[in-house]
């Protein structure tokens, strides 16, 4: 049995807008009932124990809504953890056998901002876990570098929501940066597919997801490293 730790962003506001933003929920759903169906053991935190907010355009209900989520609404035992997530400052993170980050545009204000988050990452990379992540989770490796203070995403396959997809969704001018464009500046061999489709990829120990399709995907992975 392997110990993953997920870290899901907090953030509710989308940056100056006002709008509601939070965790995708398929992205956190998927992979974590992914994880215990395999046998593992799943740990949910956030920065300060926060609770985890629910990105209201990912609360999909009836025939709309994936079976994850539909699943994880009805599952007492998980939606306690989003009201009463642990604290990252409290985990060890040296003691699990994967992080796991998933995204929702609140990840890009404040995982991505994080000075802790990023040590954290960065230990995790160092000391030999996997470090997944999906769709905007990603963002929370802009300043994660590894004990030579290279960027972790530093000639490495990487995928994320990309920026034909931001701008579909049309949130270019509410984002802090294009995460696409970020990884790409910060030396990643960034690969993607069509707008929507799912697509996975593993480099070494670092997985990473495109888009909210891409979660089972990036889970499997995940559950192949381990």
């Amino acid at each position: 049995m392997a110990h993953i730790l997920i870290l899901s962003t907090a953030a509710d506001v989308l940056g100056d807008t006002g709008n509601p933003t939070g965790v995708w929920y398929e992205e956190l759903a998927s992979p974590y009932y992914a994880f215990l169906d395999a046998g593992h053991e799943v740990t949910l935190v956030t920065l300060g124990g926060k609770p985890v907010p629910i990105d209201p355009n990912s609360d999909l209900t009836g025939e709309e809504a994936p079976a994850s989520v539909t699943r994880f609404r009805a599952d007492a035992e998980a939606t306690a953890l989003l009201s009463n997530p642990g604290r990252l400052e409290d985990e060890d993170v040296t003691t699990y056998d994967a992080l796991y980050i998933p995204g929702g545009h609140g990840a890009m204000f404040d995982l991505a901002e994080s000075a802790l988050a990023a040590k954290v990452i960065g230990k995790a990379w160092d000391s030999g876990k996997v470090v997944a992540s999906v769709c905007h989770g990603p963002a929370a490796f802009a300043k994660v570098v590894d004990a030579n203070g290279d960027p972790i995403v530093k000639g490495r396959k990487v995928t994320a929501f990309t920026d034909s997809e931001e701008e579909a969704v049309g949130l270019l001018e509410a984002v802090p940066f294009l995460l696409e464009t970020k990884l790409r500046e910060l030396g990643a061999d960034f690969e993607s597919v069509g707008d929507w489709q799912p697509h996975a990829v593993a480099d070494g120990r670092l997985v990473t997801g495109q888009n909210p399709a891409s979660s089972e995907a990036a889970a499997k992975k995940v559950l192949e490293l381990l």
